[in-house]
């Protein structure tokens, strides 16, 4: 979410309160309240066809939907905000990484998908703000799709598949594989992206440019 208008980037509370922020931070609220229903059904941490996995199946489809209507009312409506280019992504990664972790612990996902996914994900927010002295990382089009992938994964794994059809489980379990494919895929682009811009920077410092630290 970008905006060229400097009247919609500040950080007044009439600014910040806005219908995007407030449905971003709705997001964030939700994420104790999925954690809850997943654990509240698994006496044992053993259940995963009970009606608190439903409801976790819900908040989190509400969730993702929020994710994706915030980001349009910003864009229409002019109201992209600094506190919204912060918000938003935090709330996606509490979300997802969430979701992964409670997965793992249910004994549903196996760990070292969570791991990557999430080394991943807080590594290249990590590299951004290491390069922000040269220049931003655009996000790519593989970004985007690797966030689609891994939403449709975790949310396959979040249903009671094996209560449906036992193959079911086999088809969330290649949909997150893809979803793994890919987060590495991109991760490694924003990692080539990031020294580019790097040398690109320390170059326009040596030929008298701004000076880069």
């Amino acid at each position: 979410m970008t905006s060229t208008d400097p009247s919609t980037t500040g950080s007044s509370p009439a600014q910040v309160w806005n219908l995007p922020n407030i449905l971003t931070m709705i997001r964030i609220l939700l994420v104790p309240f999925f954690v809850w229903f997943l654990l509240a059904d698994a006496p044992g941490l053993a259940s995963e066809s009970g009606p608190w996995r439903w409801a976790a199946v819900v908040v989190f489809a509400v969730a993702i939907y929020t994710d994706k209507l915030d980001g349009d009312i910003a864009r229409s409506r002019n109201l992209v905000t600094d506190f919204g280019k912060i918000a938003d992504p935090i709330a996606d990664k509490l979300l997802i990484g969430s979701a992964l972790v409670m997965l793992s612990v249910l004994g549903e996902l196996p760990w070292w998908v969570t791991l990557v996914i999430l080394v991943r994900e807080w590594g290249i927010t990590a590299l951004r703000f290491f390069v922000i002295r040269y220049g931003v990382i655009p996000a790519s089009r593989g970004g985007k799709l690797k966030t689609v992938v891994q939403t449709l994964a975790i949310f396959l794994y979040l249903l009671p598949l094996a209560a449906i059809a036992g193959w079911l489980v086999w088809v969330a379990f290649a949909v997150m594989m893809v979803a793994v494919a890919i987060t590495v895929w991109t991760g490694v682009e924003y990692v080539i992206e990031a020294l580019r811009l790097r040398s690109r920077g320390r170059q326009a410092a040596a030929d008298g440019g701004p000076a880069a630290p």
